[in-house]
């Protein structure tokens, strides 16, 4: 379970790498469409059923699935692997992840209405990833360096 543990928590640090790479790529094809003259408005956010006003918007549809259901399903997965882990800070950890990526959800919707929230979801999703990576590593194996009082104290006992 320490080892599915550490793969769930590692893969939200993926997961938010993929996000930021996402949004970049679809920002930066965005910004190349409107410089060669097209024009973002209303009607083409909801033209659903025409073709991509541009190939990168692809990128917006990463995000939007990536963020909305799949880090909050592998956060979930997170917290209800945590109580079989039974190391401690485990489920301290994973419920740190989850709440951090509800605060993300908020945020990402809510900066729709408001884009100053759009600042604080860059800042949060920096935040998750931090958080992710040392959920990872509180479930890891304490490393005993070669020469040190714990290696010194095996030998004796041996």
């Amino acid at each position: 379970m320490i080892t599915t543990y550490r793969i769930l928590a590692y893969a939200i640090a993926v997961l938010v790498g993929v996000q930021a790479a996402s949004h970049a790529w679809a920002s930066a094809g965005i910004g190349f469409f409107i410089a060669n003259g097209g024009v973002v408005d209303k009607s083409m956010m909801e033209d659903i059923g025409g073709p991509p006003p541009f190939p990168e918007v692809v990128g917006f549809i990463v995000h939007g699935i990536n963020g909305g259901m799949v880090i909050p399903a592998v956060a979930l997965a997170l917290l209800v692997v945590s109580f079989f882990v039974r190391v401690k800070g485990a489920v301290r950890w994973a419920v740190i992840v989850l709440v951090v990526v509800a605060i993300q959800i908020t945020l990402g919707y809510e900066g729709h209405g408001l884009p100053l929230l759009a600042l604080f979801h860059g800042l949060n999703a920096l935040i998750l990833f931090g958080c992710a990576i040392v959920a990872a590593r509180v479930v890891r194996p304490p490393v005993v360096l070669a020469g040190s009082d714990a290696e010194a104290s095996d030998l004796a006992k041996a």
